[in-house]
C-alpha cells in the first residue's frame, strides 16, 4: 500500500497554523484531553493511518478502532485519541479534512466498482490524474482502499498517447516512437472512433482508450477490434463522462477498465466529527 511521507502531512498542519493556533493559545490552559473520531455517515474508511500519524507526531496517542478500507456504519468510532489538548485541537481540522476527503473518494470508488461488476465482474474501475495539486498521492491511495485502480500516478509513470499528441504525430508513428523509447512500459493510445481503435491496436498499442464515446460507440469500437482479429491483443479502457447510471452498461459492452474522473475531481467528503472531552479522573 502507498506510504505517504510524514513531512507532507505535517506541511498541511503548518499551512493551517503557520504561527500556531491563536484561539487555543489564548483561551486554553495546558492539560490533556481525550477524543473520538467518529463517522456521521456510512462509508469506506480511508486516511486513518495518515491522521493517526499526524496526531502521534504532535504528541497525541492514537488507537485505531477501524482499519483503512473497512466499510463502517454511521456513528462508528474509528480512532481514539489522548494527549495534550492544544496538540489535539491543532491537528483536528487537518485530520478531519484528510479522513473526510479520502473516505469520500474510497466510498465513491467502492460504489462505482460495485456498479461496474453488475455489468461484468471482470471490469476494473480506475482513477484519473484529475486531482488537486498536492493531493494526488492521497487521492490515489483512497481509490486503492475503495477497491479501484490508481491508474498513472504521474506523467512519469506510463506512456499514454492522447489527443494533443496525435494532433502533432500520427497514431502509427506515436506508437512506434513510444515502443522504441521503453521496452518496459505499456503503451496506451486514446482514440475517438472505431477506426482509430483498430489503427492503434494494429500499430502495437497494448491498451486502447475509448475517449468520450457513448455506450453504443464503445460497443461499435470493441466490435471492430474483434472483427479485425485484434480484440484479444489489447485491453480496452473507457473514459470520459462515465456516471453511476452508465458504468454498468460500459462494463457490459466489453470494457476491461473504466476510468472515472469524478472519483477525484468532484469529491464529496464524508461527514465526520471529533468529540473531545476531559480525561476521566481517578477515584
Amino acid at each position: 500500500m502507498i506510504r505517504v511521507p510524514l513531512a507532507r502531512l505535517v506541511a498541511f498542519v503548518e499551512e493551517d497554523a503557520p504561527f500556531g493556533d491563536a484561539t487555543s493559545d489564548a483561551v486554553l490552559d495546558d492539560g490533556t484531553c481525550t477524543a473520538i473520531l467518529r463517522f456521521r455517515e456510512a462509508g469506506v474508511a480511508a486516511g486513518l493511518k495518515e491522521a493517526g500519524a499526524l496526531f502521534v507526531h504532535y504528541g497525541v496517542s492514537a488507537t485505531p478502532r477501524a482499519a483503512d478500507g473497512d466499510r463502517v456504519e454511521a456513528g462508528a468510532a474509528v480512532l481514539e485519541l489522548e494527549g495534550p489538548v492544544r496538540s489535539m485541537l491543532l491537528v483536528e481540522r487537518t485530520a478531519l479534512n484528510l479522513v473526510g476527503r479520502m473516505s469520500g473518494i474510497a466510498t465513491a470508488t467502492a460504489r462505482y466498482a460495485d456498479l461496474a461488476r453488475k455489468g461484468d465482474p471482470r471490469t476494473r474501475v480506475a482513477a484519473t490524474r484529475k486531482t488537486a495539486p498536492g493531493l494526488g498521492l492521497l487521492d490515489k491511495k483512497a481509490v486503492l482502499l475503495g477497491g479501484g485502480d490508481p491508474h498513472r500516478f504521474t506523467l512519469s509513470d506510463g506512456l499514454l498517447i492522447k489527443d494533443n499528441h496525435l494532433a502533432l504525430v500520427s497514431i502509427e508513428e506515436a506508437v512506434r516512437r513510444a515502443r522504441a523509447f521503453s521496452a518496459y512500459r505499456v503503451v496506451e493510445v486514446e482514440v475517438e472512433t472505431a477506426g482509430e481503435a483498430v489503427r492503434a491496436a494494429r500499430a502495437g498499442a497494448e491498451i486502447v482508450l475509448l475517449d468520450n464515446m457513448t455506450v453504443d460507440g464503445a460497443r461499435e469500437a470493441i466490435g471492430a477490434l474483434a472483427a479485425a482479429g485484434l480484440r484479444d491483443r489489447v485491453r480496452i479502457e473507457v473514459s470520459g463522462g462515465v456516471t453511476e447510471a452508465t458504468i454498468g452498461a460500459y462494463a457490459a459492452a466489453g470494457a476491461d477498465l473504466i476510468s472515472v474522473g469524478a472519483l477525484t475531481h468532484s469529491v464529496r467528503s464524508l461527514d465526520l466529527t471529533l468529540e473531545v472531552s476531559r480525561p476521566r479522573q481517578a477515584d
